[in-house]
Order: C-alpha cells, then structure tokens, then sequence
C-alpha cells in the first residue's frame, strides 16, 4: 500500500498527465476574417466552414470567425494574413489584388459575356494562376467564392457615364480602380468598405459602384439610396490562409483542410450568394430605396465607355497584368459552347 506521501504524488502526477493529455487535445485554431455583414449569405457560408471543419477534423481543428470587419478593412486584413497575423479570411477580389495587383484585372467591367462564362473561366482557366501569385505574396488560395452583382450607387440616377463626370467617386483602393473612375471623368478617392457610409454622410463622395449583396445589409443604402442597374461586374471572391500558418500544418491537416474546402464547391456559393441578390434588391425597395432600371441602349452606352478604358488600366497595374488578361481571353475562348 502506498504511504499517503507516495499516494499524494502519485495523485499529482496522474493530474499533471491529464492535464498535459487535455492540452494536447485542444483544437487548432484559425482566426477567420471577413467583411461580411450579418444576416447574408456569406455569414451562413463562413458559419458551415466552422461546422464543416469541425466536423471533418474530428474537433481537432477549429476556425474562429470575426465577421462584419470587426478586425479592420480588407486591405488592412488582407496584408495581416499575408505576414501570418491573421490566419485566413474570405475577401473580395479588390483585396486580393492588393497582394497581386494583376488580379485586379478579374473586376474589369464588362469582362465577361455571361455569369457561366466567368465561372468557367475561374474555375478550370484561373485557378492556378492566382494561386500560383498569391503563394508568392503569402496567401494560399484555398478556393473562389462570391461577391456578388456590382451596379453604380448614390444619391441620384446615374443613366449615363457623362453623368459621373466631375463627381467624386470612391474607388476601391487599387491603381485599376482608380484609373476607371477617371477614365469616365470622376475624381476617384480610394476608400475602405468601412467608410462607405460615412464618406457619403460627410460628401467626401458623390458616387460609388457597389455588389447589392454588401450594399444593402451594410446599411449603405440608407446613405445613397439610389442603384442605377448597369451590372457592369459579377464580382469574384477568394478564401485563402496565410502561407506561413498552412506550412505549419501537418500533411494530415493539410489533407483535412483541402476535403473541406471541396465540399461545398465554388458554384454552390455563387449560386446562394446570386439567388440571395433579387430578395436584397427587394428589401431594398421595401425599405424606401430606389432602383433604376436602364434600358439595353441606356446599359451598352456604359459598356461602351468602360470597355475602352481597358488598355490604361491594364497598363496601371504593371506589367504581369499582360499575363492574367491572356489567361482570361484564352479562358473565353476555351469555354465557349
């Protein structure tokens, strides 16, 4: 029999190796960033991944999420899980260009014929280009997913691009964008999605272009309360984590992570995330928010003076823009019917 001596170390002992066993058991942990608001699709689809890896990994794996920015704008975040101080995030493809510039070249207006024609193009042509630049830049593209439908927003109708001559345009914070927006005669001002609201409240910006999918749940519409339709981008998405963090991983987890990213595929976001855009433009409308509707010709004048502004853009981003606009041209043609 032990001596009560020898029983209580014994005791803390078998407490010290329990507590070592639970600690070794306690789940890997990402933190997950995005700008999503609450109550969109894109809310429900960053609440499946944490179900869906917690599941897959048998709860040794866990993802942590902070939606609605709460920890800073895209272009902020963006670089922290590029230098590993966020773990991974879902982001537009405007942050995404912040790391790879000429990836900006995925928003250009009226890039593609159709919404089948894009997807084809990004996920059987574009895929392993931007993975290819994001590695080199910190980020591991784990899949596409979705923006959503961008239209021209503000305080009135915009039916033609004369109309935006002259007014002061929030850009999204990239040199393509900028160059857009001047190009069709505004004064472009890079702003973060943050301070949508508040720049339009204060009259640092007149117009803006926006996806109906962020515009409404943000509360932007409240502030530029009128969409002009000219649907001008099908805006794409990315889920990446930081390179740094996924070398760390064991090939196990590197196994797990991919399973779980197939199973809820790229078509299956975009089509919650397009399927939820004519109820937002609903609620919009029921709210007290207008929407203009433009006629074919009203929309090909827009087309028409955005489609020549490609060669300056082009040349804004640099010089391995060339490559991507090659691979996206080379995509069309692939994925014609």
């Amino acid at each position: 029999m032990l001596k009560p001596r020898h029983l209580a170390s014994t005791v803390a002992a078998l407490a010290f190796a329990m507590a070592a066993s639970a600690q070794d058991k306690k789940p890997l942990e990402f933190r997950y960033t995005s700008g999503a608001p609450p109550k969109t699709p894109w809310e429900m689809q960053i609440n499946r991944f944490v179900a869906d890896l917690d599941k897959e990994s048998g709860g040794t794996m866990k993802i942590i999420p902070f939606i609605n920015a709460q920890l800073g704008n895209e272009q902020d975040t963006m670089q922290q899980v590029a230098r590993g101080r966020i773990d991974s995030g879902g982001f537009s493809i405007t942050a995404a260009a912040l790391l790879a510039p000429e990836l900006a070249v995925l928003s250009f207006p009226f890039l593609f014929a159709s919404a089948a024609e894009q997807d084809c193009v990004l996920d059987k042509h574009l895929f392993k280009p931007a993975y290819d630049r994001l590695a080199k830049r910190g980020v591991i593209l784990l899949g596409w997913t979705h923006v959503g439908g961008v239209d021209i927003i503000g305080k009135k109708p915009y039916l033609a691009p004369a109309d935006v001559k002259g007014l002061k345009a929030r850009a999204a914070p990239t040199k393509a964008a900028a160059t857009f927006w001047a190009g069709l005669g505004a004064n472009p001002n890079p702003i973060g999605i943050t301070e949508w609201a508040s720049a339009f409240q204060s009259g640092l910006v007149d117009v803006a272009d926006a996806p109906i999918t962020y515009y409404f749940p943000s509360g932007l519409g409240k502030v530029a309360p009128v969409i002009t339709r000219t649907a001008h981008i099908d805006a794409p998405g990315v889920v990446v984590i930081s390179k740094s963090r996924h070398d760390k991983l064991t090939a196990q987890q590197k196994k797990i992570l991919a399973q779980v990213t197939t199973l809820r595929p790229a078509s299956q976001l975009r089509q919650e995330v397009r399927g939820f855009e004519e109820a937002i433009r609903g609620m919009h409308l029921k709210a007290g928010g207008q929407i203009v509707e433009l006629t074919p010709e009203q929309r090909a004048v827009w087309r028409e003076a955005m489609v020549p502004l490609y060669p300056a853009m082009l040349k804004a981003i640099g010089d391995e823009a060339s490559a991507v606009w090659v691979a996206v041209q080379d995509g069309k043609k692939a994925c014609k019917p």
